[in-house]
């Protein structure tokens, strides 16, 4: 069992920044791969980016290329987004989650999530 717990998120400013970290504990190993989704209001979840926890791998969606940036520090069982250059439509609740195999990309393929923090970027 792996439980994750999201911090970080908050109210900002179109043009600011936010970092969210993830902090992972229970049976965490190195064949997960560690995801950021978000979901707003009346929308479906969503792919932000992705990272593996044993050599750092990651991919992103394109809404997040240049902007966001995923990293992990494995010595905390933690995962962090740095979200840059905000923009209105990045305001949704911004979830954690890992997995074992299957789908980078799709929610589907995570077995354990967090809570979710809310990220809100007012105009």
């Amino acid at each position: 069992q792996v439980q994750l717990v999201e911090s970080g998120g908050g109210l900002v400013q179109a043009g600011g920044s936010l970092r969210l970290s993830c902090a992972a504990s229970g049976r965490t190993f190195s064949g997960n791969v560690m995801g950021w989704f978000r979901q707003a209001p009346g929308k479906e979840r969503e792919f932000v980016a992705a990272i593996t926890w044993s050599i750092g791998y990651t991919t992103y969606a394109d809404s997040a290329k240049g902007r966001f940036t995923i990293s992990r520090d494995n010595a905390k069982n933690t995962v962090y987004l740095q979200m840059n250059s905000l923009k209105p439509e990045d305001t949704a609740v911004y979830y954690c989650a890992a997995r074992k195999s299957g789908s980078y990309y799709d929610p589907r393929s995570y077995d354990y999530w967090g809570q979710g923090t809310q990220v809100t970027v007012s105009s």
